[in-house]
């Protein structure tokens, strides 16, 4: 009955978590448009639900980002939307399987590397502050040197393409000031809110009795 009143809870969570992303990827705070690609804040959401919940709930939610991304880049397309939107694909049907895994296979991981290295950084008692910290850096950076990173290693014709270039030297320096310009900026946000409203959440989940518990046990073994 316990095991069952946790799973609800767990899916209930889940849920509340997924519809923060889905709200966010759809107002203008959760994709940022950028004259070449969407800067995004989606991913802080999916850090926190890893750190809160788990690898499994942060790889759903990591998932359910990676969908509403592929809804954006098809619905309002940009300059590399080939690259996150197997509709907008230029290849066809390899191209099209690229895009999905750019699009949300990338975002999955963003949830599992966040909450593996959560529960790492818990198991060597790392200070919570700093272990939230390093956690949204990370995941952040996981979601920028996959996506930037699978478009270089699966699309880098098309992207020299996109963006009027020739060689792979010319497109990884444009990939890396993407990343510089972009994705940095986003991962000490990242660190930032994660640290800040994480923190939060953790104070108040120790405060329910069960999760006190729980946390009991988990410092003494």
């Amino acid at each position: 009955m316990n095991i069952v009143k946790k799973d609800t809870r767990w899916m209930t969570s889940v849920a509340l978590m997924a519809a923060i992303v889905i709200l966010l990827a759809n107002t203008p705070l959760g994709m940022i448009q950028l004259p070449i690609i969407k800067a995004t804040t989606v991913h802080i959401p999916v850090i926190i639900g890893a750190v809160m919940l788990g690898p499994l709930a942060g790889a759903i939610l990591g998932g359910i980002f990676g969908i509403c991304s592929m809804i954006s880049n098809t619905v309002t397309p940009s300059l590399l939307s080939f690259a996150f939107s197997p509709f907008m694909s230029t290849t066809g049907i390899v191209g099209a399987v690229k895009a999905v895994w750019i699009s949300v296979g990338c975002r999955v991981l963003i949830g599992v590397v966040s909450g593996w290295l959560w529960i790492l950084l818990k198991k060597i008692r790392m200070n919570r502050y700093a272990a939230l910290a390093v956690t949204g850096f990370v995941g952040s950076m996981t979601n920028t040197v996959t996506v930037m990173g699978s478009i270089f290693v699966l699309l880098m014709n098309e992207y020299a393409s996109a963006r009027n270039v020739v060689g792979a030297k010319e497109v990884f320096g444009l990939i890396m000031v993407t990343v510089t310009s972009s994705g940095i900026p986003e991962a000490i946000a990242a660190m930032i809110l994660v640290a800040v409203i994480g923190s939060a959440l953790l104070y108040a989940m120790s405060k329910m009795p069960e999760y006190g518990r729980r946390q009991i046990r988990e410092h003494k073994a």
